[in-house]
């Protein structure tokens, strides 16, 4: 279900978001990041991912992220769970008036094929990182490497 500007500005106000995030691990154990565009995080390398949708269960959110942002036809059956995360962020997708809470549940998915024309809409470019670059490159942002760390991968 997609909410108004003015609607959804109420929610983000009001309630924490809750979302799923895709640590996206190649056969190299390099991860897929991605630039983002929009606010919270603008600027910054973040793992794709998105909101869970009012009357849409977490395994059909899980499908419809992995198609829409890695065009992918994954499962949540076939990720390993990496657990629940809180983010806070003193902006939102509308500006910096609002903060924004997101209550996010990370999946780790392996994909070997390789990822190209993905979407832009979230992100305006892409890149592979190693283990040892996510976590010390400044503008990869802390709650990607949260992620990492959590994946047990090995530093390079």
């Amino acid at each position: 279900m997609y909410l108004d500007k003015h609607t959804f500005t109420k929610v983000i106000d009001s309630t924490p978001l809750v979302s799923i995030d895709l640590v996206v691990e190649n056969s190299k154990g390099e991860i897929l990041l991605g630039l983002r565009n929009n606010r919270p995080a603008q600027g910054f390398w973040f793992v794709p991912g998105g909101r869970i949708r009012k009357n849409e269960t977490m395994d059909n959110a899980f499908k419809r992220l992995c198609h829409e942002e890695l065009g992918l036809d994954k499962t949540r059956q076939q990720a390993e769970w990496l657990g629940a995360f809180e983010h806070f962020y003193d902006d939102c997708v509308f500006g910096d008036t609002i903060s924004t809470h997101y209550v996010v549940l990370a999946y780790k998915i392996i994909v070997d094929a390789p990822m190209q024309s993905l979407p832009i809409s979230q992100h305006n470019q892409y890149k592979w990182l190693s283990v040892d670059k996510v976590l010390s490159d400044s503008k990869v942002h802390l709650h990607s490497k949260w992620y990492v760390k959590s994946t047990n991968l090995p530093e390079n």
